[in-house]
């Protein structure tokens, strides 16, 4: 049959702009909460959206320009979230935890040509603004009203947003068209600058709603929700979250800083009943006086970033918190796994608590493979581990600027994610490693995960790092690093964390030579800048052990 396409038919490209037709058709009037004082419906954050836009294109943004931010996760970065690439304009989230030289480094590489800079980070570009080469304009954002704006900020953003039009006509263009940019905080070299369109954007909305929508569980995530994030929004959009929050039109509440006594404040007041978060955050929050008042009964949280030890899973569940992993990279936008919810509250708590743990079942529209060396796929069931390679509409296409780096990322056709692990037999993937971290003793691998798992169960550790130190005799022996539970001691932690060990040796879990070499008892463990733990650098520090 001949088709016909109506010379009036509209394409409906994917562009990040279509995400407020629903919400503004239905929900105009749901709240976004910013700190503890400022509130906004969706209809007038709308209009800030427009201003924005106006304002930004009156001081000389145009499509294809850079716009950086600096800032707390508040009402500013949403809508920078979608005003800067709703005129055709590249957003940079500039990772504010990186050192400054690294900041210098993504400010160049991007080519910002524009940075929204906020009162707490002017020191930092103070140190390195006579090296930025693209002589960027800044704009000004503060808090508080009696900061002083630096001579080097034309533009202060409030007034800018005043002296704008908030009907801003928001164009059509290719769906193609890249939207955001920012760094991944590798462990050597430069950070790479990864890179996503409208199309891969909306894509990845819509995949997160359906994925997290489809469990006939209690941790589904719906309309009646309220989020409140607690990952940076310079690290991979938020998780890509605050799209989907706001195409369904939830309550959004934004905290700006990371104070645990604010957080907890904040679901209690705002009644916050869903967020996602990294592990070392989540232990910072159970480990604040304040937990002890805190009802989290109602909360749903998403663990990523990292692998979620059971012993943190288990304090988690003892606060009434409904938690279950996620999994995906910086260059995957980035959710491509869910832990499946379905068994939970089993009679087995164990089991209950391993289900929670699990990296989760591909999300809608992600093909993931577990592959050896020559690309075959591994079988289902844990006896043997691959890398874990993935295909999805969302993916980041390369690095920018890094042809051998991208190429590298995508060999063989599917993105690389450099994680080692196995499906189990009822197709849920579970991580072991990262490759870089796993443990290579006498020609054996041992799971650095797993070492973490047993120890984390352990009443005397509060948080724990296994990684390999250098030697000779067998290329490279497991070593824990540990901050104990208040009041414990270093022959209490060792002697309970051996003790569990050498039971997961005697039960078939691990092999003898999973022992560690040496368990050192810190007052805190070094941290990325996205909270992950940093093994890099205390594989640096402790080196050898022969």
């Amino acid at each position: 049959m001949q088709q016909t396409h109506a010379p009036s038919a509209y394409s409906y490209p994917l562009l990040i702009k279509q995400l407020w037709h629903s919400p503004m058709s239905c929900y105009q009037d749901q709240q976004i909460v910013s700190g503890l004082n400022r509130r906004f419906s969706y209809r007038e954050l709308r209009e800030r959206i427009g201003r924005l836009a106006a304002g930004l294109e009156s001081i000389g943004v145009k499509p294809g320009n850079t716009v950086a931010v600096m800032d707390w996760d508040n009402h500013r970065y949403l809508e920078c979230f979608f005003a800067v690439p709703m005129m055709a304009a590249v957003l940079h989230t500039i990772n504010v935890r990186l050192s400054a030289e690294q900041i210098l480094f993504t400010i160049n590489h991007a080519e910002d040509d524009f940075i929204l800079l906020h009162a707490d980070f002017v020191p930092i570009i103070e140190q390195i603004r006579d090296r930025i080469e693209t002589n960027p304009q800044f704009i000004f954002l503060r808090d508080d009203e009696l900061a002083p704006q630096p001579d080097f900020c034309e533009f202060e953003y409030e007034a800018l947003l005043q002296q704008a039009d908030a009907d801003y006509p928001f164009r059509d263009f290719d769906e193609n068209t890249v939207a955001t940019t920012f760094y991944t905080t590798g462990t050597t070299g430069d950070p790479k600058a990864v890179f996503y369109t409208h199309r891969q954007l909306v894509l990845h909305t819509m995949g997160l709603i359906g994925s997290l929508a489809a469990t006939d569980s209690s941790s589904r995530i719906h309309r009646g929700d309220v989020y409140m994030p607690i990952t940076p929004m310079f690290h991979v959009h938020a998780w890509g979250f605050p799209y989907a929050a706001t195409l369904l039109g939830m309550k959004q509440v934004y905290p700006g800083r990371y104070d645990p006594a604010l957080l907890l404040k904040l679901i209690a007041m705002e009644k916050v009943s869903f967020s996602h978060c990294v592990p070392t955050i989540l232990q910072m929050l159970l480990s604040a006086p304040e937990i002890e008042e805190a009802d989290l009964s109602d909360w749903k949280v998403i663990i990523g970033g990292a692998a979620m030890p059971q012993g943190l899973a288990q304090a988690a569940t003892q606060r009434g918190i409904n938690l279950f992993a996620g999994y995906g990279l910086s260059e995957t936008c980035p959710l491509i796994s869910i832990a499946d919810m379905s068994g939970v509250y089993q009679v087995d708590p164990q089991a209950d608590l391993a289900d929670r743990c699990k990296t989760g079942r591909p999300t809608l529209m992600v093909d993931m493979r577990v592959v050896d060396a020559e690309m075959k796929d591994i079988p289902r069931g844990g006896e043997v581990t691959g890398e874990v390679v993935v295909r999805a509409p969302w993916l980041t296409q390369g690095y920018a600027g890094n042809p051998q780096g991208s190429e590298e990322l995508w060999r063989g056709g599917y993105l690389h994610t450099g994680d080692v692990g196995y499906f189990d037999t009822e197709g849920s993937l579970q991580i072991t490693d990262r490759m870089k971290d796993v443990i290579k003793s006498g020609g054996e691998w041992i799971s650095s995960l797993a070492l973490e798992d047993v120890a984390s169960s352990c009443d005397s550790v509060n948080e724990v790092a296994a990684f390999g130190i250098l030697s000779e005799r067998w290329g490279e022996r497991p070593m824990l690093a540990v901050v104990g539970s208040p009041g414990a001691t270093s022959e209490t932690v060792c002697a309970e964390i051996e003790a569990a060990i050498q039971s997961g040796v005697e039960a078939g879990q691990f092999p003898k030579w999973a022992m560690p070499e040496r368990i050192e008892l810190l007052e805190a463990l070094p941290k990325t800048s996205v909270g992950k733990m940093d093994k890099k650098r205390l594989r640096a520090e402790y080196g050898d052990c022969d």
